[in-house]
């Protein structure tokens, strides 16, 4: 995450940079006239460069004041813009003379306001006596204001306290300069260490309420939130008075653009750490509910939040740089309709991933079956799940053929149903096979596992080759290894009834009658009808099967 951000960072500062290098477009020294916006504009700013200093002419684009007031309204005009870094680009300055605002909904007003976004009090308008363009009564009232939010009082009283040695220039920046640059940067070291120990306070009173409600610690998020938050918040202070240092728009370009690039970079940081600690604590709610999928979706919600926030980061930072963010989200528009027209399976499966959220077919670690894959669920991610099979091996499949198929999920059985047929050989008399039945739904009765309640033995079906008693019983525990055990201790309960009432079980066979054969015996059976026997031996089994049951508690 730190890398990113840092990443993001040096990135924009090198196209700033590579911006700032580039010259800017030198006015002439022509003589203009008051008859459009460009032309105002124009001489105000040309009249108050260095190389052409005249403030008294630079003037004459404040209307209803007297000489000396609109003077100094025309150089608390500029030291604003400047001191807010703001460009002047003299080719989006229109030179109708009969220009109407498009901005401000009014229609057939003779208005234009240089920075909309920035500073909107600032602008001119046309005088309807000489058909000259000024700037506003409202500019010339709020200019002050504007002035002293970026000079507080004493600034000027301050300024005039500076020797004449102060004002020598060394490298383009006057001596009294850099020392205020040392002086912001220890009151900027001094300001950081003091909101670090009071963010870092706050967050851990905050701590308390979250590990009350969540018990989730937030001791590592501490330290990664209370820092970038104080260095945000010494990067307002020094954006709110770097006017006072009077840098050059050079210079206050360069500086407003790479503390914004700073404080973005900040930002995210912090919002991503924020949804970090967002998940976390949703985790540890999540965490005390049976449904396994709700956790699952924590990953794919914290990747969607993740990049949302990069995705406003990137758009902030271009706009920063100078780009038009309706031109910006007019691109990203078009360029999302042609990737969404190329990753048409991306877009399918994302879907696919919420309908599975929503409507929870499974949960994680289900046995589900559907479409010939059978297997348990292991992941839902963004874009496709994780099955494994029966031999340990992984199916991928994508989330939108997932929620399409018809699936049976085994992990949401209530009772594992168990069905069989015993089949018993046709020579058996009808006294055991009665007494067999009798003692297998005994056997039922005492398993721990089986329900109690809802069971089947009877003798149903007179087989091709045997004597058909089904079985159909319910095991309580729905889990499958727990079920083949139950089957297992049932299935040897069964064969040990069967042999102790002398019962055989038939398998495929073909008998050959004869008449007669010299010093053979039959390969017939004997079985003992006797019932008392018989009821003797059903207990005995019973109590065999009890007993073992005990013995394993």
């Amino acid at each position: 995450m730190k890398k990113l951000c840092l990443l993001l960072f040096f990135i924009s500062i090198a196209v700033i940079g590579q911006g700032t290098k580039k010259k800017t477009k030198k006015v002439s020294g022509e003589k203009v006239k008051l008859e459009s916006p460009f032309s105002t504009i124009y001489m105000h700013l040309y009249y108050l460069e260095e190389d052409n200093y005249d403030v008294t002419r630079s003037s004459y684009a404040v209307y209803g004041q007297k000489r000396k007031d609109a003077e100094a309204i025309a150089i608390k005009i500029k030291q604003v813009l400047v001191g807010k870094g703001i460009k002047f680009d003299f080719d989006e300055v229109p030179k109708d003379p009969n220009y109407l605002d498009t901005i401000s909904g009014i229609e057939d007003e003779h208005k234009y306001i240089l920075f909309p976004d920035e500073v909107p009090e600032i602008y001119v308008v046309k005088n309807k006596a000489d058909g000259r363009w000024y700037y506003s009564e409202e500019t010339n009232e709020e200019i002050v204001r504007l002035y002293r939010e970026m000079y507080p009082e004493g600034a000027d009283y301050l300024k005039s306290l500076i020797p004449e040695a102060g004002h020598e220039k060394y490298f383009e920046l006057k001596l009294w300069q850099y020392i205020g640059i040392l002086l912001y940067l220890l009151i900027s070291i001094g300001l950081f260490y003091v909101l670090k120990g009071t963010l870092f306070w706050l967050l851990k009173r905050l701590e308390g309420i979250t590990i009350k409600y969540s018990h989730y610690s937030l001791n590592e998020s501490l330290k990664k939130l209370s820092r970038p938050l104080a260095l945000i918040m010494v990067f307002m202070f020094i954006e709110h008075y770097l006017a006072l240092l009077e840098f050059n728009i050079k210079v206050n370009l360069f500086l407003f653009s790479g503390i914004r690039i700073a404080q973005t970079v900040l930002w995210i940081f912090v919002a991503l750490n924020l949804i970090q600690v967002a998940i976390a604590i949703s985790k540890s709610f999540t965490s005390k509910s049976n449904s396994k999928l709700d956790q699952q979706l924590m990953p794919v919600i914290r990747k969607l939040l993740r990049g949302f926030v990069i995705f406003l980061g990137i758009l902030k930072m271009l706009t920063i740089l100078g780009a038009d963010i309706k031109t910006v989200l007019a691109g990203a528009s078009i360029g999302g309709i042609a990737v969404a027209l190329a990753a048409q399976d991306t877009v399918k499966n994302l879907i696919g991933t919420f309908m599975i959220f929503f409507d929870k077919p499974f949960q994680i670690g289900d046995w589900i079956d559907g479409g010939g894959l059978v297997g348990t669920v292991e992941e839902v991610g963004f874009r496709s799940s994780r099955i494994r099979s029966a031999d340990t091996s992984i199916f991928t499949i994508p989330n939108s053929k997932l929620s399409e198929i018809v699936i049976e999920n085994k992990g949401l059985l209530v009772n594992r149903r168990y069905k069989a047929h015993l089949g018993l050989r046709y020579d058996t008399p009808p006294e055991l096979i009665d007494a067999f039945v009798k003692g297998v739904r005994q056997l039922i009765e005492a398993h721990p596992e089986a329900r109690s309640d809802t069971y089947n033995v009877e003798f149903v079906e007179l087989g091709d080759f045997s004597l058909k008693i089904l079985l159909v019983v319910y095991f309580i525990n729905p889990g499958w290894s727990n079920e083949q055990a139950s089957r297992h201790t049932l299935n040897l309960g069964i064969l040990k009834l069967a042999k102790d009432l002398g019962v055989h079980f038939a398998f495929p066979t073909q008998t050959l009658a004869m008449e007669s054969f010299p010093e053979k015996n039959s390969l017939a059976p004997e079985f003992n009808t006797d019932l008392t026997k018989a009821e003797n031996a059903i207990n005995d089994s019973v109590m065999a099967f009890k007993e073992k049951f005990n013995q394993e508690d």
